[in-house]
């Protein structure tokens, strides 16, 4: 599923928030170790996860956009996988490790001191931070929603822009883990005790382990070589079966080869008085009101056939 200009926005996105991520992890760290807060460390550690990943998703966009050559006819969409998955690899053991790693010793320490003050602060600031990223991500896939006329939570969850999911699913955990953090401090706060910071660390461990799971998974799928969503294919057969002397469409395969590529290869029944010079045309058309249609769609492979009796 795209439109014109999807890629340079799913860039922007991911420049943004990389950007956030990096001045909110300096600033996290800083109040942690002013604060004494378990929480707060394994948000800054979730902080530098978040801005890793979102480096190697430049890279995955950068190197899964360079066009197609000789020894790679379909382009490089599919490397785009495979470093959003090394992404999500990072999160997993930089994030999520590192937080449960803080709040297993903080529990284990008992009495804790937090000075809370600086840590409030902090996690406000980066609650809007995130909160803006947030939005950005939220607004793009608006975009694609409205274009295929589906809640964007539904197109958000099986969009084949996994970096675009990779921000979005982060920039929801980033505030998830805000709150968690906020509420470990209070409540040692309020108790003395270091229990409740080690455990909002741990939660907030928990939370990205999710995190990284889920986006691990969107990035194998494609991988191994996933078709086109339902709503897309049956586009494709809409279109081909409008066209002039198309008959019929007995078997149509999709393949997305990256992000913003789709292949598309049908077994398409022509009208058996249809000339050569016809199905050309016909094919021509076909190939046109695909492309026209939805820009994702970079081959297109028709087969004519006919239809058993």
């Amino acid at each position: 599923m795209s439109e014109p200009g999807q890629r340079p926005e799913s860039v922007g996105t991911v420049v943004v928030a990389g950007l956030a991520n990096l001045v909110v992890a300096v600033a996290k760290a800083v109040a942690g170790v002013l604060s004494g807060s378990a929480a707060v460390l394994a948000e800054a550690a979730h902080s530098v996860a978040d801005t890793t990943t979102e480096v190697l998703l430049f890279v995955a966009l950068r190197r899964g956009s360079r066009p197609a050559d000789d020894q790679y006819p379909f382009g490089h969409g599919r490397e785009t996988y495979l470093w959003a998955f090394t992404a999500a690899v990072v999160t997993f053991v930089v994030g999520a490790g590192f937080s449960i790693l803080q709040g297993v010793e903080a529990i284990q320490s008992g009495e804790e001191q937090i000075d809370p003050l600086a840590a409030y602060l902090v996690l406000a600031f980066s609650f809007v931070a995130e909160g803006m990223s947030l939005l950005r991500s939220v607004r793009q896939v608006r975009h694609r929603a409205h274009r295929w006329r589906q809640p964007w939570l539904q197109v958000a969850q099986h969009t084949p822009n996994t970096t675009l999911k990779a921000v979005l699913l982060e920039d929801s955990a980033a505030l998830v883990g805000l709150v968690l953090a906020a509420a470990g401090v209070g409540l040692s706060e309020l108790t003395g005790s270091a229990f409740w910071d080690g455990l909002a660390s741990i939660a907030i461990g928990a939370l990205l382990l999710v995190v990284a799971t889920t986006l691990a998974y969107s990035n194998v799928v494609h991988l191994v070589g996933r078709s086109a969503r339902a709503v897309v294919r049956e586009e494709i057969h809409r279109e081909l079966s409008a066209v002039p002397n198309v008959r019929g469409v007995d078997q149509l395969l999709t393949l997305q080869l990256g992000p913003e590529d789709i292949l598309v290869a049908a077994k398409v029944n022509f009208a058996d008085e249809a000339s050569r010079g016809e199905i050309e045309i016909a094919a021509d058309e076909a190939e046109r009101r695909l492309v026209a249609r939805n820009p994702a769609i970079r081959y297109v492979f028709l087969d004519p056939t006919r239809r058993i009796r």
